[in-house]
């Protein structure tokens, strides 16, 4: 026979899109419109419900970049219509192509109740009314601006907030124009034909040439076509369907792949749009998802991060109420475990520990279901310590999809063990469809068994389907899909399942997974650790803050009786969480959400000061002189950890002006020298004589780099970069005040002003920057003369090594990495210490001098300039703090990165105020000391083995008690209760929980 594929496609493909499709309605009636544009901030619709509306029409423009425009839709169905399949069609002006990236609107009853989102590709509304009586809804549509599109990553100033936040007008170009608002008859045959036609041919597409199963469906759809009239597709288009019956019901083989396809609608917390933006495309993607419930029993729909849905309750308690209904019935399926889908990287311990503490909670107070499964799909690479936080949350599974934007490396496995740093390990699935926003094509089906790396051990993956982002999440389109997919020779079978009947499926079916020891590190985004300093800073100092907080209040409260602020911590906390969401605290949204998230971080801050103060300021009483708190897990001068009083006089520094124009600074411990460059060129251990820097290296030396990766400027940092730099040798002025030597140099469009002082072993930088550079990166350098094969790391909970060689893609992939308080390169028994108050993101790499030594550079990165989504970013003032610790060790580096972060604050009076724990093992920390969350009063103390080997202490409570028992994360009891007496033994790493019961 002759080839005559091309053709037949090329028809279909005509017919599909210029007849069927169109036919699905047949009649149309228009609407009546009205139109209220609201003059400034989204108000509720039962304000809506009461303002003027103006007649409008077809072809209306509308809204200013992120305004809204309420429209009235009046009419009345047809006499002629009764019984007959209708709906209302509106289109207020969408791009097919960007769901979820432009315009949406939110359908609402007369009374104000919510029915159901309108998306680019969702924009039907159900019709619940007889022929004759009157129809209206209100809708509120959203202006949102395309912020990415087809130019790609341009700078644009539509991110900025918009004037009348600050007292300005809505005022501005519309960006959209009402296209379509009228009554529609569906045709359901030619609805069906459809949805067979588009399942068929996606699948023939992806079948070989020289499969018989494709020219199967090719010819049945060919039959297809030969039977439709096209001049009169309702009449022909059942016996044109009956020709699709037979390739339809052919069944997939047994061998086939599974796939468990669960409904889902991944929403940024914040991205391109603002916090508010969000609050609102959580409403019009629920009321999508329970809509499609009452049509379809089968649709189970899987929503993550508890912050979206406390505010679905907070602004949408009738919405809340579906959710609740559906949730019972286990079609809404909450998920993730977590207050948002957080980035793993940079929150600390304890604010990871509560990213889980919270989002449990909600769902186990909401609706009474204990979350299994972890959800990030999307987070910027995943944590090592993050199997054992979930193993601890009570949770058994975790999910991922973003390590596919791998750039070098393809991950190995698809379903296998993911071991953390203590050895604990989590069942986890990453999806090979590739993608979060799946439709259920045939392409995306197809992709998913072809990539799917497990083939021969497992025989199932999940697939998570929807649009994101405030798209809209699933469509009936989609389930139409589904439904025809679940036994379809050629294609994966496709079940509706939720990720809990996905994972305990998983496991049962997977004979012997792989294991992945140690992080998920992402071979991209890695600018995420640097972009939008003051975001970043912010998060830092209200993680220490809420330790201080919890910490002195809790001291006040056991051994005064003051009240504790239970309400106000919950809330502080969970505002925090809410910035650790993966587009938030990575830098990559746009100026109006880092711009709001300065403001909050304020706000916390005085928040938190205020309650420390309160509580130190009571707990030291008003007797004469000072008292000093020690917020550290370590004593410090004196002072214990935890507790307070007055501390030991600090060995004294000398300051030394040469005639070489150099400075030298002493302690007796370290004597630094600074040339007339304002550059260290030794920092000599007096206890051991041994050189920090690498001969002809000079340290603290600051380096600007160009800064151009090829894509998601905010986002990303590309290994060329290194390929040009500047070094910043050139001074403004260089002064000696007291003990401390100040250095201030002037590059490009900015300043920058050095402190460099000493304490103890530890030689401190404090840096003010004055920051107008575009498209550069600025890192600090310390070539330090140390053979070092790897670095090591703090992350929550403990630290992990990164090789500083390239032997493979894998070393060589990570040029930039994450750290926390600090960075630890050595060799035996001897090494340096980075910490910082604010950094994430270094780099360290090594090389051998022509003497035979091994220079391992330290690098941290300060700042960077991307130009987009936000064109100014981190431009003003900015102050960090870092500081090169000189023979430390890794207990040196953790002692001194919790000083820097926690340092000790006086208040008037006299009173001793001894710790409420004790520990005599200074390798286990106590990372948090609170009160438990069901406020019977008991103590929460939660501890970690923190160098990397088995640990035993004791733990004394210094106030009446009965017992301690282990808990879990969310402070439920894992064994029995013990007597302080008997010692806690710790493996490398372990986190404990444990709740003091008091008497």
């Amino acid at each position: 026979m002759h080839d005559d594929r091309a053709v037949v496609e090329k028809r279909l493909d005509r017919i599909l899109a210029e007849r069927l499709r169109p036919a699905v309605h047949t009649r149309t009636h228009p609407l009546d419109i009205a139109a209220w544009h609201v003059p400034g901030e989204p108000v509720p619709a039962h304000q809506a419900l009461h303002a003027q509306y103006t007649p409008v029409h077809i072809g209306h423009e509308w809204g200013p970049a992120w305004g809204t425009t309420w429209f009235r839709l009046t009419g009345t169905l047809p006499e002629d219509w009764a019984d007959q399949p209708a709906e209302a069609v509106i289109d207020l002006g969408f791009d097919l192509d960007r769901p979820g990236f432009h315009c949406e609107g939110l359908a609402h009853t007369d009374t104000g109740t919510p029915i159901k989102g309108l998306n680019p590709r969702n924009t039907h509304l159900p019709l619940h009314a007889p022929p004759g009586q009157p129809l209206t809804w209100y809708v509120e549509a959203a202006a949102n601006p395309l912020i990415l599109g087809d130019n790609g990553f341009r700078p644009t100033h539509l991110g900025d907030p918009p004037p009348w936040l600050d007292g300005g007008t809505t005022t501005g170009a519309p960006l959209y124009r009402l296209t379509r608002a009228d009554l529609a008859l569906r045709d359901l045959t030619v609805h069906e034909l459809v949805h067979d036609t588009e399942v068929l041919a996606q699948l023939m597409r992806e079948l070989p040439t020289d499969s018989p199963r494709r020219h199967d469906i090719l010819r049945a759809l060919e039959r297809m076509l030969d039977r439709l009239d096209l001049h009169d597709i309702h009449t022909t288009a059942p016996a044109a369907r009956h020709e699709l019956t037979t390739a339809l019901h052919r069944p997939a083989h047994t061998t086939t792949h599974r796939i468990s396809a669960t409904g889902h609608a991944h929403i940024d917390s914040a991205w391109l749009w603002p916090q508010r933006e969000t609050i609102r495309k959580v409403a019009r993607t629920v009321a999508n998802a329970t809509e499609l419930m009452t049509r379809d029993p089968d649709f189970t729909f899987a929503m993550s991060q508890a912050q979206q849905l406390a505010w679905l309750k907070q602004h949408h308690p009738d919405l809340f109420d579906r959710v609740r209904e559906h949730a019972r019935t286990g079609q809404f399926v909450p998920v993730g475990g977590m207050w948002v889908e957080s980035d793993t990287n940079m929150p600390g311990s304890e604010a990871l520990a509560r990213q889980f503490l919270h989002g449990k909670r909600f769902y186990l107070d909401e609706f009474g279901i204990d979350t299994q499964e972890v959800w990030l799909p999307d987070s910027f690479g995943y944590s090592a310590a993050l199997p054992q936080l979930v193993h601890h949350s009570g949770s058994r599974w975790f999910l991922t999809q973003k390590i596919s934007w791998n750039q070098t490396n393809k991950f190995p496995h698809h379903t296998f063990w993911w071991e953390g740093i203590d050895g604990t390990r989590v069942f986890t699935h990453f999806p090979p469809v590739d993608t979060y926003n799946a439709e259920l094509t045939g392409a995306e089906l197809a992709h998913a068994s072809r990539n799917f790396t497990e083939h021969g051990h497992a025989t199932r993956s999940l697939v998570p389907y929807g649009y994101g982002d405030g798209g809209g999440g699933p469509t009936r389109d989609m389930l139409a899909r589904a439904h025809r997919l679940a036994d379809l020779e050629g294609s994966p079978t496709v079940e509706l399942h939720s990720p809990a009947e996905f994972f305990t499926a998983a496991e049962a079916d997977h004979r012997d997974p792989a294991v992945w020891s140690g992080e998920l590190y992402l071979e991209f985004h890695r600018g995420t650790y640097t972009s939008q300093a003051r975001t970043k800073q912010g998060n830092r100092r209200s993680e220490h803050l809420l330790r201080e907080a919890e910490l002195w209040c809790t001291t006040a409260h056991t051994t005064l009786g003051h009240d504790y602020p239970h309400d106000t911590l919950d809330r502080i906390w969970k505002t925090v969480l809410l910035h650790q969401f993966h587009d938030i605290l990575p830098g990559s949204s746009i100026a109006w959400v880092h711009r709001e998230a300065e403001q909050t971080y304020q706000h916390v801050a005085a928040e938190l000061h205020e309650l420390i103060d309160h509580a130190q300021r009571a707990l030291a009483g008003t007797g004469p002189g000072t008292t000093t708190f020690n917020a550290t897990p370590h004593a410090h001068h004196g002072i214990p950890a935890l507790g307070a009083g007055t501390p030991t006089t600090p060995a004294a520094t000398t300051a030394t002006e040469n005639p070489d124009r150099t400075t030298t600074l002493d302690n007796g411990r370290i004597r630094a020298t600074i040339d007339h460059r304002g550059l260290l060129t030794s920092v000599l251990d007096l206890d051991t004589g041994r050189e920090a820097l690498a001969p002809g290296h000079p340290g603290n030396l600051l380096q600007l780099h160009p800064d151009h990766p090829n894509a998601w400027d905010a986002w990303d940092i590309d290994e060329f970069y290194r390929h040009q730099g500047h070094d910043l040798t050139d001074t403004d002025h260089i002064t000696l005040d007291g003990t401390t030597l100040t250095v201030q140099r002037s590059f490009g469009n900015s300043t920058l002003v050095q402190r460099l002082h000493l304490h103890g072993r530890t030689l401190h930088i404090d840096t003010d920057i004055d920051w107008h550079e575009t498209e550069k990166l600025l890192k600090a350098a310390f070539p330090l003369d140390v053979h070092a094969d790897r670095s090591t790391a703090e992350t929550q909970f403990g630290h992990l090594h990164r090789p500083t060689h390239t032997n493979t893609t894998w070393d060589a992939a990570k040029f930039e990495i994450c750290a926390h308080r600090w960075l630890h390169v050595g060799e035996h028994l001897y090494g340096h210490a980075l910490i910082n108050d604010s950094t994430y993101g270094h780099d360290v790499t090594r090389h051998t001098r022509p003497d035979g030594g091994t220079t391992t550079t330290a690098r941290l990165s300060l700042l960077r300039a991307p130009r987009f989504p936000d064109p100014d970013t981190d431009h003003g003032h900015h102050h960090l703090r870092y500081a090169l610790v000189v023979g430390a060790d890794i207990g040196d580096a953790i002692r001194e990165g919790y000083r820097l972060n926690l340092p000790p604050r006086t208040v008037p009076g006299s009173n001793p105020v001894p710790p409420l724990i004790t520990l005599d093992n200074p390798d286990v920390i106590v990372e948090a000391l609170k009160p438990a969350e069901d406020r019977s009063g008991d103590i929460i103390v939660r501890l970690y083995e923190s160098r990397g080997g088995r640990a035993t202490t004791t733990l004394t409570p210094n106030f009446p008690h009965t017992t301690i028992t282990p808990t879990d994360l969310l402070e439920r009891p894992t064994g029995p209760a013990r007597d302080h007496t008997e010692p806690l033994t710790l493996r490398p790493f372990q986190i404990r929980t444990l709740r003091i019961t008091r008497t």
